[in-house]
């Protein structure tokens, strides 16, 4: 007999965002899938995975890092690369925060410069997460700061710009946790941690760009005008979904059944 494993309200909002959102996005046309990272992505595998072996033996699905390929693998799924599928039908990735035009704030994880490549390449990009992403803006919940990957001979220079130049006087360089020194990504870099005062992160793209601009940075955590849809699970059982249409983004609710 099976064991049922309860999930806490947090994992079903998560759930409930991923079940919606590959529902409506990930359709029978189409066959080259991007598959992000974080804790709502294995969701999103899981729903896929339960549209059948017909639909998905002829997809490939690409990975932004470790977590994502893996499971992929293990869920007996095709893996692909970017090099060989550049453009992407729908990317699904999860967000460490969204703000009211769909901006978002993604590197919780460190693996967002993989996952901007596969953003930028999806003719589809499409977010979920749980309600405490939702923001109104960036920031909000989500007070780490901008995640920024620097290459690892340039992180005191870019440190010292930030504090200094760029007004984030609490940037700090990411440690890890099981191991002495800092987080390493999946490209071999450093991650720095840049939180910036409220004024500042309600004009991200602004920010986003004097970022790119120092000399050692790789990539930065701001998807700005990126996501064409957020999906948000809830505690009630509804998603909250917001989307563009034309230049607006436009809010909906889905009740549950």
């Amino acid at each position: 007999m099976q064991a049922t494993t309860t999930l806490s309200a947090i994992e079903q909002s998560k759930r409930l965002a991923a079940y919606t959102a590959v529902d409506k996005h990930i359709l029978p046309e189409h066959k080259v899938i991007g598959i992000g990272s974080g804790s709502t992505v294995p969701y999103v595998v899981e729903r896929i995975v339960a549209q059948g072996r017909e639909l998905n033996k002829d997809r490939v699905f690409i990975p932004t890092g470790f977590q994502s390929k893996e499971l992929i693998v293990m869920s007996n799924l095709n893996l692909g690369d970017v090099d060989q599928f550049p453009i992407i039908d729908v990317t699904i990735d999860g967000a460490d925060e969204v703000d009211l035009d769909l901006n978002c704030i993604k590197g919780g994880g460190a693996c967002h410069l993989r996952e901007k490549v596969l953003a930028e390449a999806a003719n589809t990009f499409i977010v979920v997460a749980d309600y405490r992403k939702n923001a109104e803006y960036l920031g909000t919940n989500f007070t780490p700061g901008v995640p920024i990957e620097v290459v690892p001979f340039a992180y005191a220079q870019v440190l010292r710009k930030l504090h200094n130049v760029l007004g984030s006087p609490n940037a700090t360089l990411r440690m890890a946790k099981a191991k002495a020194g800092p987080v390493v990504t999946d490209n071999s870099n450093f991650v720095i941690d840049a939180p910036f005062p409220r004024e500042t992160m309600m004009d991200p793209s602004t920010i986003l760009a004097k970022i790119k601009m120092l000399t050692g940075v790789v990539e930065v955590g701001l998807f700005c005008d990126m996501a064409q849809a957020a999906y948000f699970g809830n505690e009630d059982g509804s998603v909250t979904v917001k989307r563009k249409v034309e230049s607006r983004v436009v809010e909906a609710s889905i009740l549950p059944s």
